[in-house]
């Protein structure tokens, strides 16, 4: 297909509002325009391509681009009915979610939405509806954790650990409290076998704080995603577990990122030994070939809502527009097969050993690497100014190594619009269909690109 470039640039300045995006720098220079995507790779309209290490920006598409399977269930089915609400049933919904909840022992039922911001207010929803059916309007409120994410709506973010997503976009919902994050690098406990111990009872002094009686559910993301790829230690949700049961407290673990095979296993909170009440996901859960999210609760949650039909406010009494349309189950249901048959699961666990084995490789050549960590198709690289004293690189120098990278051919993130300080970790999560050499290809493009940010920045 071809383009014209000129007329493109002219009408997306003209009437495109980006996301995440500060509009005046297009006075000087053109936006990036994208047009076409192959398995990890993604070329530009002016025919560059580049390795996509972060799965369409914000990690989405997980079995790659062209996946003409995903595509050609999609149009069978909306050709067959594209959209019904989701009062009542229809067939890939059904077997999407007897698929899904295959993979989820311990869980039941799925609701669907269509954002990973609209699963996560379901899930808030449902707390603070049974506070109300069960506890006379008490346990309403939510935990949520310092540097995690859970959506861009109000209500998401009056449980956003972020300070920029947050900033000027207040006042925000009551009955949401922050507790402490999971940051290994930086943990004023240190090291030693009990770190996920002492870290989780930071929980435990907040409830207390608060009150238990007026808290009803917990909300984390199993890795902190993009507030700096943060991956709790062993025994932390164990503990945080017991902390909720010991406080009659629902787990809401937010897989919109982690979901589906990007750590190595079907979700994040699978590394652990924990069993959640409620499980978000998004994301790679059609891996970008549409809209979908879910909500997923165990029986136990699901059962707080029967009751007499009589009684109009026993039910939960929510609805998603978007929730009824059948592309996102026949998408997602297409993209579980495709993970299953080319065991995706077990590639991501591999390549993802590979990449943080490369990542850490390059500290001996930089030091201004001041960690690595991650798992599975999912690492971050903390930069550093100095390593003794852990003190963030300045975020343009951040934003200057994105650039470096795309230069040579790899597109990579880093938390960005997320904090103050800590705006200095380089993200990535490639699909998970790389293989070996697509790995060192990202490895190399990382490598040169901090030799050319060490050399323009004197570092």
């Amino acid at each position: 297909m071809t383009y014209d470039k000129a007329e493109l640039v002219a009408l997306d300045k003209k009437h495109v509002w980006h996301h995440l995006t500060q509009h005046k720098v297009f006075e000087s220079s053109d936006p990036a325009i994208y047009v076409k995507g192959e398995g990890m790779r993604i070329t530009d309209i002016d025919g560059k391509t580049y390795i996509d290490a972060v799965s369409g920006g914000v990690w989405t598409v997980n079995v790659g681009y062209g996946r003409r399977e995903i595509v050609d269930a999609v149009a069978k089915q909306m050709m067959e009915m594209c959209y019904f609400a989701n009062g009542i049933g229809n067939i890939p919904t059904i077997q999407f979610s007897k698929k899904l909840i295959e993979k989820m022992p311990g869980m039941s039922r799925v609701y669907l939405s269509n954002s990973g911001s609209e699963a996560n207010e379901k899930a808030f929803k449902i707390v603070r509806q049974i506070g109300h059916l069960k506890y006379g309007g008490k346990k309403t409120g939510i935990l949520y954790r310092a540097r995690d994410y859970h959506g861009t709506t109000i209500g998401t973010l009056s449980a956003c650990g972020q300070f920029e997503r947050r900033v000027q976009y207040g006042p925000f919902a009551p009955g949401f409290y922050e507790f402490p994050d999971c940051d290994v690098y930086r943990s004023k406990f240190g090291a030693g076998p009990d770190l996920g111990e002492k870290m989780a009872k930071q929980l435990e002094e907040v409830i207390l704080t608060v009150g238990p009686d007026e808290l009803g559910g917990v909300i984390v993301e199993p890795m902190t995603a993009g507030g700096g790829i943060l991956v709790p230690p062993a025994g932390y949700y164990e503990t945080m577990r017991t902390i909720c049961d010991k406080y009659n407290l629902l787990l809401i673990m937010d897989e919109v990122v982690c979901g589906l095979g990007r750590t190595g296993k079907w979700f994040g909170y699978q590394h652990y030994n924990v069993q959640p009440d409620i499980v978000t996901m998004a994301k790679g859960v059609a891996s970008g070939y549409a809209a979908i999210s879910c909500t997923v609760t165990t029986e136990k949650v699901f059962q707080d809502f029967i009751a007499d039909p009589a009684d109009h406010d026993a039910y939960f009494r929510d609805i998603s527009t978007f929730g009824g349309c059948t592309a996102g189950p026949a998408a997602a249901l297409a993209n579980i097969t495709i993970i299953e048959r080319e065991q995706l699961l077990e590639n991501s666990a591999n390549m993802g050993e590979r990449l943080l084995a490369g990542l850490r490789g390059l500290m001996d050549k930089h030091a201004i690497i001041g960690d690595v960590r991650g798992r599975g198709l999912f690492a971050g690289i903390e930069i550093v100014k100095d390593r003794a004293s852990k003190e963030p690189i300045a975020e343009p120098i951040a934003n200057a190594m994105v650039g470096a990278a795309k230069e040579a051919g790899v597109i990579i993130g880093k938390t960005s619009r997320s904090f103050r300080e800590f705006n200095n970790t380089l993200t990535l999560c490639p699909a998970l269909i790389a293989t070996e050499a697509d790995i060192d290809a990202i490895v190399a493009g990382i490598d040169k690109a901090f030799s050319a940010i060490e050399k323009k920045f004197g570092l």
